[in-house]
């Protein structure tokens, strides 16, 4: 319970961008663990866009935990999208290693990061394409980082198309593992879960601002509890994904329980709340379909 006193202590972060973000609250989570490090990051966010890019960052360092403190950004959806058939960037053999070549179409925190975790193709493998994550710096020569527009909600959080031609990449930087079954496919459910935990957090600092009814906080311990215990399971698992839907669940249910709350909320901190609230409904489908497919493997009736 150490945790969420420290949680429920956490002082709110005020500043202009996300950079700046970053260097207050660097200190904050230094040493906590991915899904801590969402929920500290939500409670000391005053937007929903400086959480959401904490609990990003968080869920990438939960894939990949040697990352330390490199601002890193994932690079898998192209042209055709993000399956894995959809991948052209090909990661080839060479006398000094190996070089990358190929365009990535929207890298979330891309113009903040310092290294990608880029998914390529390497070839086939059994008539499917064979898949690794590479990690590049991204100012290794051959790297071209172009800033896209800003979206209409969360504009805090950049994004940016990246281009890949002839890298060197060495081979300590070729992630072991298949890139898709043990990186792509698991990092939809961890980013999942731990920007909805950033969100409780957030919410969490709101309560304790803005004096909210202690009914609604302790709800929002709940789930706070529940991602936590969440983040120790198997992110590939059907039961995981049932459970996680359940989480989403409630913690949507929370949200419109606390909607006439939001009236007593600085004006500008609310506004900002209802203009990204849109976010959250982002890959929404893809959700419902992990989770319908889930049920069908458990035998579940919806």
């Amino acid at each position: 319970m150490e945790f969420l006193a420290r949680l429920l202590g956490t002082e709110r972060v005020v500043v202009d961008d996300l950079p700046s973000f970053w260097r207050a609250t660097g200190p904050l989570t230094r040493e906590a663990v991915a899904i801590d490090r969402a929920l500290l990051l939500g409670a000391a966010a005053d937007r929903l866009g400086f959480a959401f890019a904490g609990g990003y960052a968080a869920a990438l360092r939960g894939l990949v935990p040697e990352l330390g403190e490199t601002p890193t950004c994932l690079c898998a959806t192209e042209a055709g999208g993000n399956h894995p058939r959809a991948i052209e960037t090909r990661l080839t053999a060479a006398s000094t290693g190996f070089v990358l070549d190929g365009h990535k179409r929207w890298a979330t925190l891309g113009s903040l990061a310092e290294q990608a975790l880029c998914v390529a193709k390497r070839g086939e493998r059994d008539g499917r394409p064979d898949l690794v994550l590479v990690r590049v710096s991204l100012h290794a020569p051959g790297v071209l980082l172009e800033s896209m527009p800003e979206t209409a909600f969360v504009p805090e959080i950049p994004h940016a198309s990246l281009r890949f031609e002839k890298v060197q990449v060495g081979a300590d930087d070729v992630l072991p593992g298949d890139g898709y079954a043990r990186y792509l496919k698991p990092f939809r459910t961890l980013e999942d879960l731990h920007v909805h935990a950033a969100l409780l957090g957030y919410l969490l600092g709101v309560a304790r601002r803005y004096a909210w009814p202690a009914a609604e906080l302790e709800r929002l311990l709940v789930l706070a509890c529940a991602a936590r215990d969440l983040a120790r399971a198997d992110a590939t698992s059907p039961s995981m994904h049932l459970a996680l839907g359940g989480l989403l669940e409630r913690t949507a249910a929370s949200l419109v329980s606390a909607d006439a709350l939001w009236a007593q909320v600085d004006g500008a901190e609310s506004a900002r709340f209802v203009r990204d609230r849109p976010l959250l409904g982002v890959a929404g489908k893809a959700r419902e379909a992990r989770q319908k497919r889930a049920r069908e493997s458990l035998g579940l009736l919806d």
